[in-house]
């Protein structure tokens, strides 16, 4: 049967869905990239909850969904942009979804980091000082180790409106590098994710902004594992990884070029820490263990074709992909509902959705393409396309 889908001129196009899933096959765990996937929350459809109340999560949903990556072999990053902390997911949310992901995590074996931040402060917060901003980062530093996952620190909000150059982000990286039980991994999220991080560590220049990244590894190299890179910017990326010291991973966040970044060239690759993988799950995996065997075209083959796809969930506003990540995870069966926590599921429109829809079709994202084919149907149906 034939979907007709809204395009962006205020149109219709003719869709036939796909009616064959892509299978991926069992095989050994990851062993050349490590791959962790930065995973949404779901929300409980029935709470009365409203963009101004905390989070209601369906916690059931939601470490379900955990299983479903755990179980093809990728890590997950867990209370990450993705999972809408700070927009939607308050820090007391995120720590409940943290101790339960590393438990479930325990429980099944598998591998988890969590995102350590300050979002418990708030720009009219007493505690936005110096002092404060290492408090709330501890707090939370104390939470993710205590559940026994690896810990990512996360850039500051806080941290970047308060720093007034380089030395404040030396100063409060390296205190807690100090004092991090185990090797953590760092995080640049650049402002396309996020626009309260322009400028973090200390200039807009992206060159001088490196050093300063690179300074905060160099001066403790045993306490950082690796440095996760969401610029958007293929070439800095691979340049820097070029910069790290030895035994300190890059982990790509381009959710535009990881195909390439992930593969490398003679100097290096990076692995990878990317919120695209939530909904490429079976099929990202499938893509490493091939480059596993050393068949980096086959890699390729498989991986490339999924660019458009998330050029399209991650086009700006790019804050808003968590929007279409979501949306995929309904279509494909992971939750029973499109409703997001902070109500964030209006943040997209029909447009882009029916194309997101088209492009994860055409991939055999969805385990059952009738299902899909159904709930979009409906979709449509609730915004007054008939036919």
């Amino acid at each position: 049967m034939t979907l007709h889908l809204p395009d962006a001129t205020g149109g219709l196009r003719a869709y036939a869905p796909r009616t064959e899933p892509f299978v991926a096959t069992a095989g050994a765990p990851l062993a050349s990239r490590t791959v962790f996937s930065a995973a949404h929350v779901v929300a409980d459809p029935f709470a009365d909850a409203s963009p101004d109340t905390p989070a209601a999560v369906d916690w059931d949903a939601t470490l379900a969904f955990r299983r479903h990556l755990w179980s093809h072999g990728l890590g997950v990053a867990e209370a990450m942009d993705t999972a809408q902390r700070g927009m939607g997911l308050d820090w007391t949310g995120a720590a409940e979804l943290i101790r339960r992901s590393a438990a479930e995590a325990k429980a099944v074996g598998g591998r988890i980091a969590c995102g350590v931040g300050t979002d418990q402060l708030t720009d009219r917060s007493a505690s936005m000082t110096p002092a404060g901003i290492r408090a709330a980062y501890e707090e939370q530093l104390a939470v993710v180790e205590e559940s026994g996952a690896q810990a990512i620190l996360m850039a500051s909000r806080a941290l970047a409106a308060t720093a007034q150059g380089p030395d404040d982000y030396l100063e409060v990286y390296g205190h807690l590098l100090r004092q991090a039980a185990e090797p953590v991994i760092l995080h640049w999220l650049g402002p396309m994710f996020d626009p309260a991080l322009e400028g973090y560590w200390g200039s807009t220049d992206l060159d001088a902004a490196t050093g300063v990244l690179l300074d905060v590894i160099a001066a403790h190299p045993d306490k950082v594992d690796g440095v996760k890179i969401s610029l958007l910017d293929a070439g800095r990326e691979a340049d820097l990884r070029r910069q790290l010291p030895k035994g300190v991973r890059c982990y790509t966040g381009d959710d535009f070029h990881y195909p390439e970044l992930i593969e490398g060239d003679g100097q290096g690759f990076s692995h990878a820490l990317l919120g695209v993988f939530d909904p490429l799950g079976p099929l990202a995996a499938e893509a490493v263990r091939v480059l596993d065997t050393g068949d980096r075209a086959g890699f390729r083959a498989l991986l490339d074709p999924t660019v458009p796809l998330a050029r399209h969930l991650f086009e700006a506003p790019t804050r808003f992909y968590k929007t279409g990540v979501v949306f995929l995870a309904w279509l494909a069966g992971h939750q029973s509902h499109f409703t997001m926590v902070g109500g964030l599921q209006s943040a997209r429109s029909l447009p882009h959705l029916a194309r997101a829809y088209e492009l994860a079709d055409g991939l055999g994202l969805f385990p059952d393409p009738e299902l899909a084919e159904e709930r979009m149907r409906t979709l449509l149906s609730l915004y007054g396309v008939t036919s």
